[in-house]
């Protein structure tokens, strides 16, 4: 990979590139892992102060986890290339389906090494919060995160069937 990247938290300055970032998923038909209540928040600012609720460990709803929202900027544009998202606890759901990071590149970004990068700066981020392995969940017919995941350390443990959304993910342990 050659693009410098930065991997930040999300500001309100970038609501435009929010915006662009999610129509691109939703045209694509693409999975919009790592970015949070995004598919079902249109707009940025609402996004952002879901993203804050979860952030602070006093306003987590019931029956969820704190969460840690990052966006990763390619510096010589500015454009927010993917989105990634550390759960620093798993509830029963997570622990059967979601794992504790989640990741997603923008679909005209993909095949340059972003995931990457994003994922060893998020193992990086959980190890300085005290974490000792984190769970990374992918679609088993999603073969270039499975070698993200892979690449990054990741142990296969199994696969699961998630009902409610009718779909099989592969279940990685990675060790910090």
């Amino acid at each position: 990979m050659t693009e410098e990247l930065r991997f930040r938290l999300p500001a309100a300055d970038d609501a435009a590139e929010y915006t662009s970032y999610r129509q691109e998923f939703l045209d694509a038909g693409s999975s919009m892992d790592g970015t949070g209540s995004m598919r079902r928040t249109a707009d940025p600012m609402e996004w952002l102060a879901i993203n804050a609720q979860y952030a602070d460990p006093a306003t987590v709803p019931e029956g969820k986890v704190q969460s840690t929202q990052f966006v990763c900027e390619r510096v010589s544009d500015g454009r927010i290339v993917g989105m990634l998202q550390v759960r620093l606890a798993l509830n029963d759901y997570l622990l059967r389906y979601g794992g504790h990071i989640g990741y997603s590149v923008r679909p005209d970004e993909r095949r340059k090494g972003y995931a990457s990068w994003m994922l060893a700066q998020a193992l990086d981020y959980c190890r300085s919060q005290g974490l000792e392995k984190v769970l990374i969940t992918c679609l088993d017919r999603n073969e270039a995160s499975r070698r993200t995941i892979l690449h990054a350390g990741g142990v296969y443990e199994s696969t699961e069937h998630e009902p409610d959304e009718n779909r099989d993910l592969e279940r990685y342990w990675i060790a910090l």
